[in-house]
């Protein structure tokens, strides 16, 4: 009998102890913001402008899930992280979600310990090089130095590239981007390497960008998406849906000019998604208007596209793969209900 109480009482101890540990979303709140980890600088993606705000399609991703948590975009404190320091920063509690053009993978989800949302940008990786080099095909560049990040897919991909094809070459490993973008424009290096939609980001920002091309070889698949710690399955659920909830609106043809008019609407699914019908923000512990705030202070999915990296941008990316499954793309959402 005394074995008995002492392993209840063991086990009431355990369980109180669990209970007394909060949560990344209690922590959120406690604090006020949502810290978040971001790229120090990819245009169209995350970068401050010359006022010191940041703007791109990842800090709108950051800005959703404060809306989401807050009601506030503006509820959100960017950290800066290159490629190596990004991982330990979330591992360490440093930052509450990276939001920084980080790849999905095996090792990651599990050596790591992390687990990554819906993805927000499918990519690939790349090669751009000047055009005074006359160089039309990856398969070109026997013997040349190629730029590149370490800590990152990017590097691994390269060398497995050039072993698979038997072409020689030679890296120029530099963990600042913006000291990697500057060797790369000094010629300190003849091609640059990295995620496509990073090419584009970092032509745009050339002395000439028409000086400059992207191979058409395409290496790898490239989904980035959000990242956040394994062992919180609420804040994974809030981040994940948060992403998925730009993609429904999109879907359902909600934007941020017509989201007022949609409350009004007597489509269940949309009267469910917006919280006119309750339930949705009780499930992830979040006010119902939750997907509102979202869409009405951020938008969907095709309007931060759009206004961040589309056609009209200077990175002038079409959407391709990041358009919609009903229009030939991969962006889709799982079913609100």
């Amino acid at each position: 009998m005394k074995v008995f109480k002492c392993f209840t009482m063991v086990l009431m101890l355990l369980a109180a102890g669990s209970m007394s540990v909060a949560g990344t979303l209690d922590e959120v709140r406690a604090r006020g913001v949502v810290v978040v980890g971001v790229n120090p600088g990819v245009a169209g993606f995350s970068m401050p402008d010359e006022k010191g705000v940041w703007k791109g399609l990842d800090v709108d991703t950051a800005k959703a899930i404060a809306a989401a948590v807050f009601g506030d975009v503006n509820k959100v404190k960017y950290v800066a992280l290159t490629a190596v320091q990004r991982l330990p920063a979330l591992q360490s509690k440093e930052i509450d979600v990276l939001c920084r053009n980080t790849t999905i993978t095996l090792t990651r989800e599990t050596v790591s310990g992390l687990n990554f949302v819906h993805v927000n940008y499918y990519d690939g990786q790349g090669f751009l090089i000047p055009k005074k080099l006359k160089v039309k095909s990856a398969k070109q560049l026997k013997g040349a130095t190629v730029c590149t990040l370490p800590g990152t897919t990017t590097e691994m991909n390269a060398a497995d590239y050039f072993r698979k094809n038997k072409i020689g070459w030679k890296p120029v490993v530099i963990e600042n981007p913006a000291e990697l973008n500057k060797a790369f424009f000094a010629g300190r290096c003849d091609v640059l390497t990295s995620d496509a939609s990073q090419l584009a980001a970092i032509r745009s920002i050339a002395p000439n960008p028409d000086d400059y091309t992207v191979l058409p070889e395409i290496i790898s698949k490239e989904p980035l998406a959000p990242v956040v710690r394994h062992g919180d399955d609420q804040w994974y659920d809030i981040v994940n849906w948060t992403v998925m909830a730009l993609i429904e609106a999109e879907e359902l043809g909600i934007t941020s000019a017509n989201v007022d008019e949609m409350l009004k609407s007597t489509d269940p699914q949309i009267q469910r998604f917006l919280g006119v019908t309750p339930g949705y923000g009780k499930a992830l512990g979040l006010d119902e208007k939750w997907a509102y705030n979202i869409i009405k202070q951020v938008g969907n999915y095709g309007e931060i596209f759009e206004r961040n990296v589309g056609p009209k941008t200077p990175l002038k990316l079409e959407r391709g793969l990041n358009d919609l499954w009903t229009r030939g793309g991969l962006m889709y959402s799982f079913p609100f209900r």
